[in-house]
């Protein structure tokens, strides 16, 4: 009765178990994978962002398929302002979420069992959008030396006659690494060599430790490329669903794309007229949020990195941007195994690192938006656990 491509297994696994079980007893769990914006304290400009939902001409339906034009120019102003990039509105597409966008981009570029480069580790939404979309994943290797490093040979080695694309997580969730000026100037090469596109997922791209702004894929030229964001993660405002993909590349073939991709938004309209008229005003709230999130993720990692002091075996691995923190453990039991323990024992929650596809275990997944008197406590009673 029911597709294929639906089968997962939709059982618990341990650790939805485990959680499920120390919930159900009534124990306190300090969630050091608190992921969710409106959920961490953080302050909201409650009556803008409620006010200018409010308008007549919400009353009004008039579908434009890429959205409302002053929604899109309020995205292109968005560029403009964070690093002087001039994009067009006309190559601006409103969407729903990044995951409908990958959606659309995956419908764009794909016959069912066509394939898409991937970075691991990496976020673990994809596999699911692949497997809706009929897609293949083909993962490609990020390294740490010292660092986190796009293995740009296995990706070129990866490539197939069916692949497709190749998918760029700017900076990457959870490693916190953001793509090389030179890593993508050499993975545009590539991608125009063998007839790819690029697409970036850049939602956390203004979430820099070090305050520095990192350049947009949204103006590359030398290959077909889909630049992916929203308020979700920009305004920190997730129940909004409001994000966009920005066309861009060599003229005549984003010109082909941008005809196609006008099509499949046009079937499905998916973006309401409410949130497209408040769309300026909601990324205006970016400075404000902004400016409270990468206070939270600073103080936190401060912390993290005093705990750590005190510490030994345990170590931060490298990060630039985003909201995460991965920590190198010594290998004693499987990362599932470590999580289970630490949240039975310690009434800790954190993500062990098989959840993002790292290739081996060792690794624990910190969220830095955590309240930080939360974060404090429980990097305490983990570290009490490890050592």
């Amino acid at each position: 009765m029911f597709a294929a491509r639906t089968n997962w297994k939709l059982t618990a696994n341990r650790f939805a178990e485990a959680q499920a079980r120390v919930r159900a007893a009534g124990r306190e769990v300090l969630d050091l994978t608190a992921s969710n914006p409106t959920h961490v304290g953080l302050r909201y400009d409650s009556q803008t962002i409620l006010t200018v939902l409010v308008s007549e001409q919400a009353l009004r339906y008039a579908p434009e398929a890429k959205g409302l034009l002053t929604a899109r120019q309020a995205v292109a102003q968005y560029y403009r302002e964070r690093d002087g990039s001039a994009i067009d509105p006309e190559s601006v597409f409103l969407t729903a979420s990044t995951s409908e966008a990958y959606s659309f981009i995956f419908r764009l570029l794909c016959e069912p069992r066509d394939e898409i480069l991937v970075p691991a580790p990496s976020y673990p939404l994809f596999e699911f959008l692949a497997d809706i979309q009929d897609v293949k994943l083909v993962p490609y290797p990020l390294l740490y030396d010292h660092g986190w490093q796009i293995d740009l040979h296995a990706l070129e080695q990866a490539i197939t006659p069916r692949t497709r694309a190749a998918i760029v997580v700017h900076p990457n969730n959870p490693t916190g690494s953001f793509v090389k000026p030179r890593e993508a100037a050499t993975l545009s090469e590539i991608c125009a060599r063998n007839q790819l596109a690029i697409v970036a997922d850049e939602v956390f791209l203004d979430f820099a430790l070090d305050g520095a702004t990192r350049r947009s894929f949204a103006t590359n030229q030398s290959a077909l490329t889909f630049t992916l964001s929203g308020i979700s993660k920009i305004s920190a405002l997730p129940q909004m669903k409001l994000a966009w993909i920005v066309a861009g590349g060599p003229q005549d073939v984003t010109q082909q794309a941008i005809a196609r991709l006008e099509v499949i938004a046009d079937t499905y309209l998916s973006v309401n007229t409410p949130i497209q008229l408040a769309a300026p005003t909601l990324l205006e709230q970016r400075h404000g949020m902004q400016r409270q999130i990468n206070g939270r993720v600073l103080a936190n990692l401060a912390e993290l990195d005093r705990r750590l002091g005190e510490a030994q075996g345990i170590t931060r691995l490298d990060l630039e941007g985003g909201w995460y923190a991965v920590l190198r453990v010594p290998v004693t039991r499987s990362d599932e195994d470590l999580a289970i323990a630490l949240l039975e024992t310690e009434g800790v929650l954190v993500h062990p690192g098989h959840f993002y596809d790292f290739p081996r275990d060792g690794c624990l997944v910190l969220s830095l938006i955590t309240p930080q008197d939360d974060f404090a406590e429980g990097v305490k009673r983990m570290l009490t656990l490890l050592r």
